[in-house]
Formats: C-alpha cells, structure tokens, sequence
C-alpha cells in the first residue's frame, strides 16, 4: 500500500491541493493503513480493504473522542484515496460509497470587535524592527483576510503600494487579486527600509522575514502574534485566523456584497463565506425595528 499512496499524494501535488491538505490526508491515511494492518500477517493490498474495516476504524475513532470535524476530515481523505485508487484501475470496487459522511454542527467563528482591532494594532513597539514589521503584518491581515499561509507566501513584487492591491494564492494555487487599507499600505511602507536590515545573502524575496532573514512559515507568525493576541482576548481560541474572520465580519457588517466578500476570502462554495452573516443578525434586527413600518414592538 505504500506505493499506491505514494502515487496518490504525487498525485495530488499535480492536481495542485495546498500541502497542508497534503499534510493532513497523508496523515490520516498512514493513520487508516496503521489500524489495518493489524488484521493482515503482511502488508495489506487494496483490494483487501473493505467497508467494514473503514467502518470500524471509524467507529474506534469516535470512541476515543476524536472530534466529528477529525472525523469528516478523515473520512474525506479515504473517499479521494478510493476514488483515485478506483480511477487508476488499482481497485475494482470503492468500498467509500458506502460510508456516509460524518456531520457536524459547524463552530460559530470567533472574531475581535473593532474596538478590540483597534486595541490590538496598537500594541507592537514602533521602536523596535520587529515591533514596526509584526504592526505591518496585523494591519495586513486585518485589512485583507488573508489566510496565515497566503501572508507567509507574499513576495514584494505580489504587493502593489500605490493601488493597494495585492496578489495571493490560495488553495490549490488559485490567484486572486484582493485590496487593502491605506493603513496597511503605511504600514508596510514604514516595515520596508527596515527589512533591508535583516537581508541575509541567502534571503528571499518573501515581505515578510524572520529576525535571521529566513522565509516565515504558518507556525512560527502564530507564534510571533500569539502575543499579541493574549493581551486583548480573554478567552483561548484566538489566533491569526481571528484576524481572517474578523475582516469578513465587519465587512458584512458594514453591508458589503456577500459575493465581494467570498471573491476576497477565495472560497470556493458561497456558503462558506455566510458563516459570517449570523454575527451580524442583531444589527440587521436593530435596523428591521427602527426602519419598517411593521417592525416596530
């Protein structure tokens, strides 16, 4: 089995999915491989593998607490390994269109208030390099919704001062073209002489660079801002994304296009991008009260 999902994840690759979806589908496939083979003296040939097998697995998982996300997430990484295994002529029968789904209730995105973004951009230390260039990176991420690793990819020659406009990839190495504040433009203005101090000879072209000039990843601005986001939100949970959901947020609160909004996140599917909607809906009562005629108690 090692061979056929050694294909597969090539074949992903070429099919252009993120490499953290790599990532995880490689995980939770080694995973499914791992509890099978205890049932085979040696390694396991797909053919072999059956619907009562992903089943219990399955169900073994959620007797352990893993979390029905976990699980769906799980669940879609065997479907596209059967399914590829399916098409590549490896397997004459995917034992996947049996198993349904896991549902879950999808969790309500936490988001700051702008008073709480308002207090947050203003923590980093302008005195300090590294205090200038994590100011330039929140305003970014606030005023642009970009995902954590979309920021960490950003070239100079992605981001275009005078039109405020920047060029991100997404998932599957979708390009999209998304506008940010003049803040943010001041920002990154203010951040780029000092980048020049932190160049190496081996430094790339990335905006954004780490104290030794190296390319930051996903885990290490988490690292960086988490800081930042201990001193205004009470409660776990925050994180860069925050800043993604709170763009959205207040976007829709301020009565944006709903399509506009998905077009700058980069989803795919506009129900995605409604998960945001339900934050707003006190204001949209607010304002059925004071404005029509029969709204009123």
């Amino acid at each position: 089995m090692e061979k056929e999902l050694q294909s597969y994840l090539e074949f992903l690759k070429a099919e252009g999915k993120s490499a953290c979806t790599i990532t995880a589908y490689s995980s939770d496939l080694r995973q499914f491989l791992g509890y099978v083979a205890r049932f085979f003296p040696g390694e396991p040939v797909a053919a072999e593998l059956d619907v009562q097998m992903i089943r219990d697995w399955l169900r073994e998982l959620h007797d352990s607490r893993v979390g029905n996300r976990s699980l769906a997430r799980k669940s879609a990484a065997l479907k596209s390994f059967f399914l590829y295994l399916k098409l590549s002529g490896r397997i004459s029968l995917n034992p996947m269109e049996k198993i349904k789904r896991p549902r879950f209730e999808k969790a309500l995105p936490r988001f700051f208030t702008e008073a709480e973004m308002l207090t947050l951009l203003r923590i980093p230390d302008l005195e300090s390099v590294y205090g200038v260039r994590n100011r330039a990176i929140l305003e970014l991420l606030y005023s642009s919704g970009l995902r954590i690793s979309e920021l960490a990819g950003l070239r100079l020659v992605d981001i275009d001062l005078k039109r405020q406009l920047l060029k991100a990839f997404g998932k599957g190495s979708k390009e999209r073209l998304i506008p940010f504040g003049a803040e943010a433009a001041e920002a990154i203005k203010a951040w780029l002489p000092l980048r020049e101090k932190l160049l190496k000879p081996d430094s790339s072209d990335k905006l954004f660079l780490t104290k030794s000039g190296k390319d930051f990843d996903g885990r290490q601005l988490y690292t960086v801002l988490g800081q930042y986001f201990r001193l205004v939100a009470q409660k776990k949970g925050y994180s860069p994304h925050t800043l993604r959901h709170s763009f959205a947020t207040h976007l829709l609160a301020r009565g944006a296009d709903l399509r506009a909004v998905q077009e700058m996140l980069g989803h795919a599917n506009l129900e995605t991008t409604a998960t945001y909607t339900h934050v707003t809906l006190d204001d949209v009562k607010k304002a059925y009260k004071k404005g029509h005629p029969r709204g009123k108690e």
